[in-house]
């Protein structure tokens, strides 16, 4: 293994974390019409899943060289910027988890690193071409393209009902369902474990373990895997309720063609190494399939919070991370605070989320869509968006969250989320 510093070895740690609350929080892409369907119960499907991350992330390396080499200059950047950019992004993923909407983990990592780099060298450090066209428009296109492939295969499928028994064509469908789930969750694998394999190859270099350019380490593929395993077993409960039952009601059919929609496109992005963002496709196969279906309505006050949620990823995350940055560059004394507010923040967001549990015994009862208020996503993250002077250790508190997000905590019929 590579000469490892104490802060290298923080910032691969960090990064880890990272990857594993990409795994809860992005279970719902594969499992959530599984689950909300009956055609897997919870915990098989989180389990499978997490079987089949863990085997994707051994199948390609393309996104991660997109990440180590080609979104931001390598020469300039330090491992206190990698730390500052995996600090914005886990607290995205736990606070738009936290009001049960599902967004980009990828977008949040790429905010990050993107927000650090241009805070540490200036706006020469983020290759701008490569944002445009292997970040930016992806992101605009997946949800589009798995959208419209999702509603015209959920049209065919309900075509072919005609020819066979009801019953039948049901039982069937929800067998494809759970291939394609599989085959989502190994897309998954293949695209968002390569993220964090790229950010630590990259923070590697910086460090100076790895030469410029160089592919990521077996040790760094084998770990990344395993993290994202994990956090896809514990499952994302409450973002699952959302993409199984609050945007759309679903069928068999629209699940299954939801879902194989999904997976093309995520594979194919993957093998083109364009960083996709899973979330976004699957949200959109989903909406397609519940259009698709005559008679089928898309819940567009939760969708509409939803693309809020998304337009903020990737500003958000990097302004979180450019003031960590800020915050670091006086020394030993703002690494300390910034790791302090990191790990108190999400302490503080955990303790809330206990208040009321969803889990794999109540995942599929209906969540009350007037329980996340706009503005939401936008109070929360303002209440962690601002690290601690540097030479402080103050900590985001229980009581300043509950502050700050008060449709999370109080509405009784929609209960918040535990991983």
């Amino acid at each position: 293994m590579e000469h490892i510093t104490l802060l290298l070895g923080i910032v691969i740690i960090t990064a880890l974390v990272f990857d594993f609350t990409n795994g809860f929080h992005d279970t719902a892409n594969a499992m959530a019409t599984t689950i909300s369907t009956g055609a897997l119960k919870p915990k098989v499907a989180v389990a499978m899943s997490a079987v089949l991350n863990l085997v994707g992330a051994f199948m390609s390396v393309e996104v991660a060289k997109t990440i180590s080499k080609g979104l931001v200059n390598e020469q300039g950047i330090q491992p206190e910027v990698i730390f500052a950019a995996l600090v914005g992004a886990i607290l995205w993923n736990l606070v738009t988890w936290l009001v049960g909407l599902p967004s980009s983990s990828s977008h949040a990592l790429m905010g990050g690193l993107i927000g650090a780099a241009v805070a540490s060298a200036g706006l020469g450090a983020v290759n701008g071409s490569v944002v445009v066209t292997k970040v930016l428009i992806p992101a605009v296109a997946a949800p589009i393209v798995a959208g419209v492939a999702a509603m015209l295969a959920t049209k065919v499928t309900y075509k072919l009902n005609g020819k066979i028994g009801q019953k039948t064509s049901a039982k069937g469908y929800k067998a494809g369902q759970i291939a394609s789930a599989g085959l989502v969750s190994l897309a998954h694998g293949t695209n968002d474990a390569q993220k964090t394999m790229g950010i630590i190859t990259l923070a590697l270099v910086a460090g100076g373990a790895l030469a410029p350019g160089s592919n990521p380490p077996v040790w760094v593929i084998v770990s990344a895997g395993m993290a994202i395993a994990m956090g896809t077993y514990l499952g994302g409960w409450r973002i699952i309720r959302t993409m199984g039952s609050g945007l759309t009601d679903l069928h068999p059919q629209q699940g299954f063609a939801a879902q194989t929609s999904a997976a093309s496109v995520i594979l194919a992005s993957s093998n083109l190494g364009f960083s996709l963002s899973t979330t976004h496709a699957c949200s959109g196969a989903v909406m397609g399939a519940g259009l698709g279906r005559k008679g089928g309505v898309v819940r567009w006050s939760t969708a509409t919070r939803m693309f809020v949620a998304w337009g903020l990823t990737l500003p958000a995350a990097a302004l979180v991370s450019a003031g960590a940055e800020l915050v670091m560059r006086t020394g030993d004394v703002g690494v300390v605070a910034v790791t302090v507010f990191l790990v108190a923040s999400c302490v503080a967001i955990w303790l809330i989320s206990r208040r009321q549990v969803v889990d794999h015994t109540n995942v599929n009862e209906a969540a009350a869509d007037e329980a996340e208020q706009p503005g939401v996503v936008t109070t929360a993250i303002a209440a962690v968006a601002v690290p601690p002077a540097a030479g402080t250790t103050a900590a985001v508190t229980d009581e300043d969250l509950k502050a700050t997000i008060p449709a999370a905590t109080a509405t009784p019929t929609a209960p918040a989320a535990a991983v």
